[in-house]
């Protein structure tokens, strides 16, 4: 009885180590975005975080930057996605400390998950490489603090293909992505300024 008993807690301690995933999501992942862990559901109340981005808009082949905002997490996966579509698009340049890509849709950078359960925060910064694309994009998150608490589909403001309006400074970051303040006006304030001096 008590060999039984042993071989099913090892029996346990095993599936459990095999369905935390602490290196990263699995491809199976990708499409719905939902984390393997057996047995666990995702929180069912708004997520604390916010994901944001350094633009407006984006063109092909220029970075975009991703943070991910709110309390410190251990994991994370997280694509860029066009209306209709549960496909990751473009690639990911340079993961952060902590974290790897994940091949989707037979991208071999098409999305990002973390590679440790070390703890993640406001600081860490993802690039995403636009494709030649023009339709609407944005970004999608799963975001775990632990393995038995994460959300799913946190979600960015949605970012149009095209040249930003002038120069900018990024600032603010409530709406889902940082909001722009123009700065030409006031490039062109102080260069007639040093015209008419």
């Amino acid at each position: 009885m008590e060999l039984r008993c042993f071989s099913a807690f090892l029996a346990l301690q095993v599936l459990c180590f095999i369905d935390a995933y602490p290196t990263g999501a699995p491809t199976g992942a990708c499409e719905d975005m939902i984390p393997r862990h057996s047995g666990v559901l995702p929180q069912p109340s708004p997520a604390p975080y916010s994901v944001l981005t350094n633009a407006n808009n984006y063109q092909p082949g220029n970075p975009i930057t991703v943070t991910i905002t709110g309390p410190e997490y251990r994991g994370v996966l997280l694509e860029a996605r066009t209306s209709g579509s549960t496909g990751a698009l473009g690639t990911w340049n340079l993961p952060p400390p902590d974290t790897r890509f994940l091949e989707c849709n037979g991208a071999p950078q098409g999305a990002v998950t973390h590679s440790n359960t070390n703890l993640k925060g406001n600081t860490t910064v993802y690039r995403w490489i636009p494709p030649q694309f023009t339709s609407p994009v944005y970004f999608m998150a799963t975001i775990a603090q632990q393995r038995t608490v994460f959300w799913i589909n946190v979600r960015s403001s949605t970012l149009k293909s095209g040249k930003p309006g002038g120069l900018s400074f990024a600032m603010g970051a409530s709406a889902g992505r940082a909001d722009e303040k123009p700065l030409l006006l006031l490039v062109l304030g102080f260069l007639m300024f040093q015209v008419l001096a």
